[in-house]
């Protein structure tokens, strides 16, 4: 059947289990595939654009904020950050007093912190933001992109309720290429933005 909501990816992972015991856990199947997949996946559809105020030293952290792909701290010429772990930040920049121009970024709880300790300005960059759920918004990337992942993510979600079922291996199949496929498309979507030109030296 085409999947083109949430009520239809219910009725979807109904059909293909065929076991009416099952019905009231189709939501939980679904919830977590989401659940795991947004957490390994960063894909393009999720880039969103970061700009946020550095103040006393530390940035907030978006709500729907997953991971960095890039960040920068807005000046002339712009300051590019490197991410490292918050020990490496304490270890390197004991001094935390002493506001200057930062060259590496990283996260504690609901703040970016910084080392140097930052000047009071903008934050920067590219970030990966979570994928609304389809379960409270309807629809959403993956409905309209990429069903399989969500039907089949959700099947094997069943896995503790039908351990020796012939189609598990099959649904197991099917996810793994559907990922592979979605993993593939990312690569070639770095890549394909025309030709390289060589700066000259």
């Amino acid at each position: 059947m085409i999947i083109q909501n949430y009520s239809d990816l219910q009725q979807a992972v109904a059909a293909e289990l065929a076991r009416n015991d099952l019905l009231p856990y189709i939501d939980g199947f679904i919830q977590r595939c989401e659940s795991k997949l947004y957490r390994t996946l960063n894909l393009r559809h999720e880039e969103t654009a970061l700009n946020v105020p550095i103040i006393g030293g530390v940035a907030a952290v978006p709500g729907d904020f997953k991971a960095l792909r890039h960040a920068y701290y807005d000046m002339t010429p712009v300051q590019w950050l490197d991410w490292v772990q918050p020990a490496d930040i304490y270890k390197d920049y004991p001094d935390r007093g002493v506001a200057r121009t930062p060259c590496v970024i990283s996260r504690e709880a609901g703040n970016f912190i910084f080392g140097p300790t930052a000047e009071d300005g903008t934050l920067r960059g590219i970030y990966y933001a979570k994928t609304p759920s389809v379960r409270t918004t309807g629809t959403n990337w993956y409905v309209i992109n990429a069903p399989e992942v969500l039907l089949y993510g959700s099947l094997l979600e069943a896995t503790p309720f039908i351990r020796n079922d012939e189609r598990l291996p099959v649904w197991q199949s099917f996810y793994v290429d559907a990922v592979a496929t979605l993993e593939t498309e990312e690569r070639f979507s770095k890549h394909s933005q025309g030709p390289i030109r060589q700066r000259s030296g």
